[in-house]
């Protein structure tokens, strides 16, 4: 993890809100097809992405090795985005990833760089968590501006 990406992550939570607060509830919903997910839904399951994230994050600190799995699609659909206010969506995934950034800012160095058993680093894990970020940030916005 380096500081990059903690300045991406807190340029996300500053600019994203409005960006995305400028579709329509309809541009927002919209599917392209039965069985791929909305704007919505992809923010969605950002946030559930955060969540197992917080997980990740937080017990990488004390346990070798904490498994943390989810069935992304099952999420998605159970936890009803679509059907959720447009606001209501955005306001959690910008809470959660603040919230995400002042757990991950108090990490130390020192345990923020240990090996877990699966090889990776709680800082490796950040830097994966931003990347997926910006990935579905690129299917919701055909000219985001990555640069923070």
């Amino acid at each position: 993890m380096t500081t990059t990406d903690l300045s991406k992550l807190q340029y996300y939570i500053d600019v994203l809100p409005a960006r995305l607060e400028q579709f329509t509830e309809e541009e927002f919903s919209y599917k392209e097809t039965e069985g791929k997910w909305s704007k919505k839904e992809i923010l969605g399951h950002l946030i559930d992405s955060a969540t197992n994230n917080h997980h990740r994050f937080v017990r990488g600190q004390f346990e070798d090795n904490p498994v943390v799995s989810y069935a992304q699609n099952e999420w998605v659909e159970v936890s009803a985005y679509q059907q959720m206010q447009q606001d209501t969506v955005i306001r959690t995934w910008k809470m959660y990833n603040a919230f995400l950034l002042e757990i991950v800012c108090n990490i130390s160095v020192e345990v923020l760089n240990t090996k877990m058993a699966n090889g990776h680093t709680l800082a490796f894990l950040v830097e994966d968590y931003v990347s997926h970020l910006e990935h579905h940030l690129g299917q919701i916005f055909d000219d985001f501006d990555f640069k923070a």
